[in-house]
């Protein structure tokens, strides 16, 4: 059911059928049919027990896909918020260029370096907002979309809290935030030049003008000091978050919540001082912002992950693992290389979480902290979702966001993604067999 669902989704611009229906059909068949046999519990156990046994395992991963749910949605509405304020001006301003070449370059450099102080996810989204005031042609803005997508993955594999997976790897201990930047940071960049100078290729003159109305800055009724603490709120609250769970160990979407609440009571006090409570109209206000969300998007994010966490219930991941260890002899390259390659095809959380349950750490070794194992599953895990667009957070949100189809980024980017993924593993072996880091 799940290969059925996924290559609907994969011939979605000849279905013609949106993949959010097509993922919440995936989530109701793959849990269904678990229900029927799951196949893990005591022999005679009788319909109802089996439903109130089976129940909390369904509940468990809807838990746990929330949590990315409500950080998508909270990181998404404070974005649009301070984008609603004109927060993003001055970025705009420092990557304007008429080049087309020139503002590529100088979109990765910032995306890559953001994406590993915020999650990818989230800086997926503020690059998006930002290249709709820079590029007015929507075929140029995939391009430029679809390199964020890259170098946000690329730039959070190098980072402790610049991916959820190098966060979980982090917290048990298997690299440390040292290690991991020490050594993931030359291949992740090799990881974004290559395919950024492919890209570049095919972009040439000059950008045209883009079409702002003079009210890009709207007349919400707050004066431009109140604008600018919504902007610091907005952005140094979304720096803030994963400080916020280093002190307090709570999940990440916990820290967007706390954000969203203090700029929503910020903005809903500055309008009450302002003596007239519709100021700006309701749309400009966050109430107003929530409603547009794109729900399509979350309910996708739902469907999809929620599918993949039945396979990793019934231990599909796992013996996917397996298989690889025993028929590549524990050739550790060929091993995580081919999970990031399955990374951009399911989710890598569960992938990860997988190999996390299925190879114990060892006191030295490949298998040690910082060890070529975990840090190229660190390196493959997050990079390979590059190469299909709903192989990572980064590359769904786009996705939602730029109306990019699957069969367009397949035939465009993927080839491009897996060579740069390629010589990233190539870099990493040579700064370990040759030069000796």
């Amino acid at each position: 059911m799940f290969v059925i669902g996924y290559l609907c989704i994969a011939l979605e611009t000849v279905t013609k059928v949106n993949k959010a229906a097509v993922a919440l059909l995936m989530l109701v068949a793959t849990w269904t049919l678990y229900m029927f046999d799951p196949g893990n519990f005591p022999a005679g156990i009788t319909s109802d027990g089996l439903a109130a046994a089976a129940a909390p395992v369904i509940e468990g991963h809807l838990g746990s896909t929330a949590t990315t749910l409500f950080f998508l949605m909270g990181a998404m509405t404070i974005v649009e918020t301070v984008d609603q304020y004109g927060g993003f001006n001055f970025v705009r301003n420092l990557l304007k260029t008429t080049s087309k070449r020139a503002l590529l370059w100088r979109i990765t450099i910032l995306t890559f370096f953001l994406s590993a102080i915020l999650d990818n996810m989230t800086t997926a989204i503020v690059m998006v907002m930002i290249l709709r005031k820079l590029v007015d042609d929507h075929k140029d803005r995939l391009i430029y979309a679809s390199l964020v997508i890259i170098a946000a993955n690329s730039g959070g594999a190098f980072s402790p809290i610049g991916d959820v997976t190098t966060i979980m790897l982090w917290n048990k201990g298997l690299i440390s935030a040292a290690g991991v930047i020490k050594e993931l940071f030359i291949p992740s960049v090799v990881s974004v030049v290559i395919p950024a100078y492919i890209l570049s290729l095919s972009l040439k003159g000059s950008l045209a003008a883009v079409s702002v109305s003079g009210d890009e800055v709207v007349n919400n009724g707050l004066t431009e000091g109140q604008r600018k603490t919504v902007f610091w709120l907005g952005v140094g609250g979304l720096v803030f978050v994963p400080i916020f769970k280093t002190l307090t160990h709570v999940p990440p979407f916990v820290g967007i919540l706390l954000v969203l609440g203090a700029l929503w009571l910020a903005t809903e006090l500055f309008y009450r001082s302002a003596g007239h409570d519709e100021a700006g109209g309701t749309q400009k206000r966050i109430a107003g912002i929530i409603s547009r969300i794109d729900m399509s998007t979350i309910l996708f994010f739902l469907g999809i992950l929620m599918a993949v966490g039945c396979l990793q219930q019934i231990g599909v991941l796992a013996m996917v693992g397996k298989g690889l260890d025993t028929a590549f002899d524990g050739n550790h390259y060929l091993i995580t290389g081919i999970i990031g390659v399955l990374s951009s095809i399911v989710d890598n959380v569960p992938l990860v979480a997988g190999c996390m349950g299925m190879y114990p750490m060892a006191a030295v070794g490949d298998m040690a902290q910082d060890g070529i194992f975990w840090q190229l599953l660190a390196y493959c895990a997050g990079v390979g979702g590059s190469m299909l667009i709903i192989g990572s957070a980064a590359g769904v949100v786009v996705m939602g966001l730029e109306k990019i189809t699957f069969g367009w980024y397949m035939k465009r980017i993927t080839w491009v993604a897996f060579v740069g993924y390629v010589a990233g593993i190539v870099a990493y072996w040579l700064l370990k067999s040759v030069v000796g880091l």
